[in-house]
């Protein structure tokens, strides 16, 4: 199943994640709204880690596909489910013409364990060897936080991409630097793979503090001086934060990425607004590439 990801290259692609618990979704599909209208070539869902609705993921990902006619992303988990939990789901989605997973070990919640899968790698396989879909996984610029050493790290996503990952969707990172060398690292190991690069838009000290903690990622000097300037205005950290994401993705675009992943944290105005500021460029780079 290669389609778009191989005619639209550089893809730009959008994830949301659902209300926490059995919320309504209006907000949601507002959201979706939102970001329908500029053309993302997908829309990605996240699983509800931590305890809140899963279902929501599937209904929120089959309304993607099928309202709004964009290809949806739906997460999956190891954490948390056996094979008889996660059947239903796959059947479910691929029933509602779902044809995209991202398959993550994902992070147990209080109480859970465990159970039929280990590692994302058990999850991809146990999916390729029964249903027909296109298999997306995640893959760390800076590492994964629980890996010994980069090394390893590469090493366990060679394996992982061995089972037959179609594409890699990369961790937050604000470092290109890093990105640049992960790739080449990558590419060296034998990943051919495409991979495509996680942003998100620096929205708020808090946010930053939050999601370092949870994935590790750097916090370069100039991020910090950004905070340090305009952390204490959330209006001009807002614009702070649009500016160095944008620069971030046009320096990108510029070395050949595969795609752009925009993690929106249900903010369409601010994906919009970077949308805005790449159009030019990334409808120039398609149109070389095509």
């Amino acid at each position: 199943m290669r389609d778009y990801f191989e005619q639209a290259r550089p893809t730009i692609t959008f994830e949301i994640f659902p209300p926490k618990g059995s919320g309504d979704l209006a907000s949601i599909f507002a959201t979706v709204d939102a970001l329908a209208s500029l053309a993302p070539d997908l829309i990605s869902v996240t699983y509800g880690a931590g305890g809140t609705s899963r279902e929501n993921t599937v209904e929120i990902a089959s309304q993607i596909q099928n309202s709004y006619a964009i290809p949806a992303l739906a997460h999956l988990t190891c954490a948390g489910n056996s094979k008889d939990q996660i059947d239903p789901v796959l059947r479910t989605l691929s029933d509602n013409g779902v044809k995209n997973i991202l398959a993550l070990r994902g992070d147990l919640a209080e109480g859970e364990r465990l159970k039929d899968f280990s590692y994302a790698a058990d999850l991809i396989r146990y999916i390729k060897s029964r249903y027909d879909f296109r298999i997306f996984a995640a893959c760390y610029p800076e590492k994964h936080i629980e890996a010994y050493s980069m090394d390893e790290d590469i090493r366990c996503l060679k394996e992982k991409t061995d089972c037959g990952v179609d594409v890699l969707i990369s961790q937050l990172f604000f470092d290109n630097e890093l990105f640049f060398r992960f790739r080449d690292q990558a590419r060296a190991a034998g990943i051919e793979t495409p991979i495509i690069a996680g942003i998100m838009p620096i929205t708020s000290a808090s946010q930053i503090s939050r999601m370092v903690s949870m994935c590790g990622a750097t916090v370069p000097e100039k991020v910090q001086k950004i905070i340090r300037a305009f952390g204490h205005n959330s209006m001009a950290m807002k614009e702070a934060g649009i500016a160095y994401a944008t620069a971030q993705i046009v320096d990108l675009l510029s070395t050949g990425v595969d795609g752009i992943h925009l993690y929106t944290m249900n903010q369409p105005d601010i994906a919009k607004r970077i949308s805005e500021n790449i159009r030019g460029i990334l409808y120039s780079l398609r149109i070389k590439r095509g």
